[in-house]
């Protein structure tokens, strides 16, 4: 039995949509579309959540601080 997880059931709606819009169209890059179109609003949550204490949202997100430092400026995320 399959254990239901919202942000799960949420991106798998999603991927159908975008699977059914291509109307045969070949898909491409989906790890990092999926990856993109996530990524950058858990991280700017998750900030918000920590008041912008990077420590505290690197804990809160399982990743190094360092790391987290690297996504923010990659994704050029506003503090």
């Amino acid at each position: 039995m399959r254990q239901t997880n919202e942000i799960a059931d949420c991106v798998r709606r999603s991927l159908e949509r975008y699977f059914k819009d291509l109307d045969g169209a070949k898909p491409r890059a989906i790890y990092d579309m999926v990856l993109k179109n996530v990524e950058r609003p858990m991280l700017e949550l998750v900030l918000d959540r920590a008041e912008g204490n990077q420590s505290i949202a690197a804990e809160m997100l399982g990743i190094n601080r360092n790391t987290l430092r690297k996504k923010i400026q990659s994704l050029k995320i506003k503090m």
